[in-house]
């Protein structure tokens, strides 16, 4: 999302596109919550949701029942933010360039079997990412 200068400082995010093009990697929502959140800049996530809620994004308590950071995968060297459109956004809105974010790194993921369509099968527990982006 670029603004009318188009200049580096301008953007939100790195790209918006729909769609999620890794491997499913059916993680459960305790699974996440292994994974260590830290800093991720914004102008680096690729977004796989075009459309968000304005409804959703002003809401105090949007994260009420769900986890308090974002939820991004790499994949081919690219961060994908899974969970936490609106949460990121309203980061970008408070004049914030990075938000603490779970990263779950399927390129260091050594034993990811493709199973059926395109699953995958995440033998043993989710690692950390590698170290925190330049702020």
């Amino acid at each position: 999302m670029r603004g009318a200068g188009n200049t580096r400082s301008d953007v939100i995010f790195k790209e918006v596109r729909e769609g999620r093009p890794y491997p499913d990697h059916a993680l459960s929502q305790r699974d996440w919550a292994g994974i260590p959140p830290r800093p991720v800049r914004l102008d680096t996530l690729i977004t796989t949701k075009r459309e968000l809620g304005l409804d959703r994004l002003l809401a105090e308590d949007s994260t009420f029942y769900g986890d308090l950071f974002p939820h991004a995968v790499q994949w081919k060297g690219e961060l994908y933010l899974e969970d936490g459109l609106h949460r990121c956004l309203r980061a970008a809105l408070q004049g914030r360039t990075s938000a603490h974010i779970r990263v779950l790194n399927l390129d260091e993921l050594g034993s990811i079997e493709a199973s059926g369509d395109t699953a995958v099968t995440i033998a043993g527990p989710a690692a950390p990412a590698g170290p925190a982006a330049d702020d």
